[in-house]
């Protein structure tokens, strides 16, 4: 019997599932044997879980896990042979509305992360990988120019010089590499990366909705040149009134946890 919660989009198991237990979601990549790549079919359900989570309201925390060596490698470029099969746009535009997911996100990389792979966990919020990592971005070596949103997002994750070292040469980096880079936000051995997972997904949700939820989209906005004063005073306003502040200082005076509500 699945758990509650979780929905598996093919007959042969391979397309990414959707697990929502409370405040925590998990997206699963199950395609071990082709290294977790993605295809139009695949990106078309990530799509329909992220329009589902971010509609969750309980939903505070997703998280992206694979299966198998391979974090991810990206999209499935046989895909680009076929007519009808959308252009990596169509990849780059699907990685764009993870970064703007609702809840905090957290890649859980456990292994290999190519191309678009990269992209994949670069728009995530927090990146945890293991010494088993390790990235190449090979476009300029395929031929193939990358789409907007994933330059972007390599510029504000890593900054200009690294972006242009990963993208124009097409070299390998290790996990130490990536942590030293920024690209890792935190490095644990093998056997402790869902314990760590598990942890941060636990403490993010124990947070007070209201401020979590629009701290992270304010910072985004912030690097992308889009934040929204106004609307930014309009939400400190309403934090300042909300049920949650008030929780939140009855638990640090009693020095208790806070149980938010989102009010």
């Amino acid at each position: 019997m699945m758990p509650v919660g979780l929905h598996n989009s093919s007959e042969d198991g391979t397309r990414p599932s959707l697990d929502i237990q409370g405040r925590i979601a998990t997206i699963s990549l199950r395609k071990p044997a082709y290294s977790n790549r993605l295809s139009p079919d695949d990106l078309a359900t990530l799509r329909m879980y992220l329009k589902e989570i971010n509609t969750t309201q309980a939903v505070m925390v997703l998280r992206v896990l694979s299966a198998g060596k391979y974090f991810c490698s990206g999209y499935d470029i046989s895909s680009l042979a076929s007519e009808e099969a959308p252009s990596s746009l169509y990849f780059g535009e699907t990685i764009d509305l993870l970064t703007k997911a609702r809840p905090v996100t957290i890649a859980a990389v456990q292994g290999g992360a190519y191309g678009g792979g990269t992209d994949l966990c670069l728009a995530c919020d927090f990146r945890i990988g293991t010494p088993q990592a390790n990235i190449f971005m090979p476009a300029a070596r395929l031929g193939l120019h990358f789409y907007p949103g994933g330059m972007r997002r390599y510029i504000s994750r890593l900054g200009l010089n690294a972006a242009k070292s990963l993208f124009l040469t097409a070299k390998k980096i290790d996990a130490d590499e990536m942590l030293r880079i920024g690209f890792l936000t935190d490095l644990v051995p093998a056997d402790e990366l869902m314990m760590r997972v598990d942890s941060l997904s636990e403490q993010l949700a124990g947070m007070a909705p209201l401020a979590l939820l629009g701290i992270k989209q304010d910072l985004n906005s912030i690097v992308a040149g889009t934040l929204d004063e106004g609307a930014n005073a309009r939400a400190v306003l309403r934090s300042e009134a909300s049920e949650d502040m008030r929780e939140g200082a009855r638990a640090w005076k009693e020095k208790r946890s806070p149980r938010f509500r989102g009010v």
